[in-house]
């Protein structure tokens, strides 16, 4: 199903604090930089734009379900960051507050359920995250970002 929809601005990256899913390794500690201001411009330059139109394309949500989680600042809740311990790409998806459901009811013929927003958002995140290790492919030498093998390390692939 194709949602007609405006793309919402890409997550605000800044003043973020440590990742939900990370836990520090003992060869990280330190490492506090999880490069979210260069993630952070690299979705404003398309990767947030390119990875949502392609959700778009595959979501089993419809518009009215989209603008839901929009007006919930969903959207701007994800948290894109750079995992030292595993040197790779991660993000994080927002979590669905429980009462979600009940303060937003949506009035169409199919049942939407926090596991299937919740699915969705996630789907959303690997999206974009597989357009964002696109973007670190083409810019193997080092860039405006500051990506490359000298600011991250190597990358093995």
């Amino acid at each position: 199903m194709t949602v007609d929809i405006e793309v919402p601005d890409p997550p605000d990256l800044s003043n973020r604090g440590m990742p939900r899913e990370f836990e520090w390794q003992e060869e990280t500690l330190g490492a506090e930089d999880f490069y979210r201001g260069d993630i952070e411009d690299l979705l404003q330059d398309g990767a947030w734009q390119e990875g949502f139109n392609e959700w778009v394309e595959y979501t089993t949500l419809d518009e009215e379900h989209v603008d839901s989680i929009n007006d919930q600042r969903l959207f701007q809740a994800f948290d894109f960051y750079w995992d030292p311990s595993e040197d790779r790409l991660r993000f994080d998806a927002p979590r669905v507050p429980d009462e979600w459901q009940q303060e937003h009811p949506i009035e169409s013929r199919d049942s939407i359920t926090r596991s299937l927003i919740a699915g969705e958002l996630a789907d959303l995140g690997h999206a974009v995250l597989e357009v964002l290790e696109g973007y670190l492919d083409r810019n193997d030498e080092d860039s405006d970002y500051g990506w490359g093998a000298d600011t991250y390390g190597t990358r093995d692939e």
